[in-house]
């Protein structure tokens, strides 16, 4: 046996002895885990490369006709 298979049979056996509300933590911050190791690779966003995804048009800041009773 390599040591990898080695640590995986001694982490079950120290799993399988554990309480289920333990065995539920355990398995939540293995999820956390796993999440956690996925967003590593990911790639961090350049300022600016959203640029022309989003349009504005020119009637946006103008008053809402919602809330016009609300105005001076």
């Amino acid at each position: 046996m390599n040591k990898l298979t080695m640590d995986n049979i001694t982490l079950y056996s120290k799993l399988a002895i554990l309480p289920d509300h333990l065995k539920s933590e355990v398995s939540d911050f293995i999820d956390f885990l796993a999440i956690k190791e996925k967003n590593k690779h990911r790639k961090k966003p350049v300022f600016g490369s959203g640029q022309g995804m989003f349009v504005m048009k020119p009637s946006f800041d103008e008053p809402l006709d919602d809330f016009k009773e609300y105005m001076p």
